[in-house]
């Protein structure tokens, strides 16, 4: 069968817009699956890429080349030893093309047909769609490697009947993709959560397991957790936001348990620097990583960033996708969350999603549906 393939294609460093091209029709290796694209999300590291190039990460990767991470659609071919998923199946899934390991613009997710592999998705439950479903992989993907990884906060699994830990976890950024998730997470793990958010977000955040929300940008909110944690023990803290770090040193330094951050967002400028744009983010990034290695130094602190994509390889990723989340989804004991928010239809719309996000979006996902 041939089917007509397109993509939205980054064809040179900081190109600009994506180009709407050809693509070939990659068939599924062993353990992988194909998709029919129906809704992708659009996350910070795709204006992020975009914007600045790779000289400062991701530098494994050539162009012409397919962004994207969030996707959900119909499979249409199954690769061998892929037991789980028939064709037809709706599933949501992270698309892994920019990891070091696989750099393969065949698992891009700006496309209509993309590979994906089998054990980084999971069913779509009757009801959900598509552009409900596509708010989740890089989000929940981002929140499993910071609160499950051995190396970052290394909380218990999260199970449906989970038992009290007597532990607290701060989200810091909870309204947020990621930390939509991590809240959801660490409840199903067993944790209470402290998180901050915007007073508008309170409810929300709320709604979706917190114990107690405080306002990010009041001038006391250091002050206001460091009292609320009185009397807790803590699990470490998983931060998003441009500030987050620091706040949540001067935290922990005065709180009980595991001293250990897990940081979901780097040091660089907010928004963005128009001008200079590549030395002026990695001076920034420079001066804030020697700010957190002394402050990590001086008051016992372990402190590490988040990479998404390491679920992929060493079972995090098959433990989230393939024992928690299909049940949890169908349970409605998770939510998708944020709430889609569908900026247009077709891969032309894709630049003008990207760049209206990185406008500045709160407690919403910018999504691209791709339907025929």
């Amino acid at each position: 069968m041939t089917r007509s393939i397109t993509a939205a294609w980054l064809v040179r460093s900081k190109g600009h817009p994506f180009e709407v091209r050809s693509a070939p029709y990659t068939q599924p290796g062993e353990g992988e699956v194909v998709i029919r694209t129906h809704a992708v999300a659009i996350n910070p590291i795709d204006w992020t890429l975009q914007g600045q190039g790779t000289s400062l990460m991701y530098q494994w990767l050539t162009y012409p080349n397919i962004l994207g991470t969030d996707v959900a659609g119909e499979v249409v071919e199954v690769g061998q030893k892929v037991s789980t998923l028939r064709i037809g199946d709706r599933i949501l899934g992270k698309a892994c093309g920019t990891d070091e390991k696989i750099n393969s613009h065949t698992q891009g997710g700006f496309q209509l047909y993309v590979v994906l592999a089998a054990h980084m998705v999971c069913p779509i439950p009757t009801g959900m769609s598509y552009e409900a479903a596509a708010v989740l992989p890089l989000g929940v993907c981002t929140a499993a490697c910071g609160l499950f990884e051995p190396d970052q906060l290394n909380l218990q699994p999260p199970r449906a009947d989970p038992a009290p830990t007597g532990q607290t976890v701060i989200i810091w950024g909870g309204a947020s993709s990621v930390g939509s998730c991590a809240i959801q997470l660490a409840r199903a793990a067993g944790y209470k959560v402290f998180a901050t958010a915007s007073p508008k977000n309170f409810a929300f955040v709320t709604e979706l397991g917190a114990t107690r929300v405080f306002d990010y940008r009041s001038p006391t909110v250091v002050a206001d957790m460091i009292a609320a944690c009185q009397g807790e023990t803590l699990a470490g803290a998983l931060t998003v936001g441009s500030n987050a770090g620091d706040c949540c040193f001067d935290i922990l330094a005065h709180c009980t348990g595991p001293r250990v951050i897990s940081m979901a967002a780097y040091p660089v400028p907010q928004p963005p620097p128009k001008h200079l744009t590549v030395p002026r983010t990695a001076l920034t990034f420079m001066a804030g990583n020697v700010r957190y290695w002394y402050k990590s130094r001086m008051r016992g602190i372990k402190y590490s960033y988040i990479f998404a994509s390491t679920l992929y390889h060493n079972g995090v990723g098959a433990m989230l996708f393939q024992e928690y989340l299909p049940q949890a989804l169908a349970d409605g004991r998770f939510r998708a969350a944020p709430e889609p928010m569908v900026y247009g239809t077709g891969l032309t719309e894709i630049q003008g999603a990207v760049d209206f996000h990185k406008s500045g979006v709160s407690a919403k996902k910018v999504v691209v549906l791709l339907r025929d």
